[in-house]
């Protein structure tokens, strides 16, 4: 299983709510660590940069180094670490887990305001993980005494939101949106081109809205990242989707002479896609190795 982070400290309290014994990785341009978690499961923790892009690229670099060279692949991609909440229903110090990974910001804006790349006729803003393994990953944090626990939307922005007009209008567009972060959507389309499922887990540390950094408890959402990942049912996960989940095709580009193109913006709705679920795989092996 691969875990995916920004920062060098998001990683370091997965690594501490893994336990276990963590080894170096290399990958080309960077490294993982790999920890033989307890319960028997290889978990690869890879802190690949902040912003969608440098989390697509890095987890896109994994999966397709360890698949390289024989075939195997990862059973499943989660992006993990710290989170602004969207009040009232996530606080600082709340776990989420996200029923949908949104690119909250990926679109234009027109006349008639912003509209997102999938009524533009370009693709998806919105991927949509395994209502089992969203259910088992928020009972056990329960069942561990994760008392502040929200699910909904995450959120993918490029542009931190600093502002009470900006948080207001996400909510606007994404009512169910419960935190916002910057690696999410990345992570998890990388994850769909391979075929694998995934999944997102944020801690709160600071309310979505004006920028005020006396309000972030960074230290408090690193804690509970810790704990959030040492309550993580490991040996269960993933539970994957039914059989007739549908994998995800990017949408072939309007041309010129395409309305969605040239004139007023289409009525499409956003779509959810996961995975097909894969089929039966072979213990991972060193990434980037036979």
């Amino acid at each position: 299983m691969l875990v995916v982070v920004a920062v060098p400290a998001e990683a370091g309290a997965v690594l501490r709510g893994l336990g276990g014994t963590a080894r170096r990785v290399p990958l080309p341009g960077g490294a993982l660590d790999r920890v033989a978690h307890p319960s028997g499961a290889t978990v690869d923790v890879l802190a690949g940069g902040v912003g969608p892009g440098a989390a697509a690229a890095a987890a896109a670099t994994a999966l397709t180094a360890l698949s390289a060279p024989t075939g195997d692949r990862y059973d499943l991609v989660v992006s993990a670490g710290i989170a602004g909440g969207f009040a009232p229903g996530a606080p600082v110090g709340t776990t989420v887990v996200a029923e949908a990974i949104v690119a909250a910001d990926l679109g234009a804006e027109t006349p008639e305001g912003f509209a997102d790349v999938t009524e533009l006729g370009f693709g998806t803003v919105r991927h949509t993980p395994a209502p089992a393994t969203v259910a088992l990953v928020a009972d056990a944090l329960r069942a561990a005494g994760v008392d502040t626990l929200a699910t909904g939307a995450v959120l993918t922005v490029s542009t931190v939101t600093g502002s009470a007009g900006r948080a207001a209008a996400l909510t606007a567009r994404h009512p169910d949106a419960v935190a916002e972060a910057m690696e999410g959507f990345g992570v998890a389309e990388a994850a769909a081109r391979h075929g694998v499922p995934a999944f997102e887990l944020r801690t709160v540390s600071n309310p979505v809205g004006p920028r005020d950094r006396s309000a972030w408890r960074i230290g408090e959402a690193l804690g509970a990242l810790e704990r959030a990942f040492a309550a993580l049912p490991w040996p269960a996960l993933p539970v994957l989707d039914p059989p007739n989940a549908q994998t995800p095709t990017p949408s072939n580009p309007p041309t010129p002479s395409d309305p969605v193109a040239t004139g007023p913006r289409a009525d499409g709705q956003p779509q959810s896609h996961r995975a097909d679920p894969p089929g039966p795989r072979r213990a991972p092996k060193e990434a980037g190795r036979g």
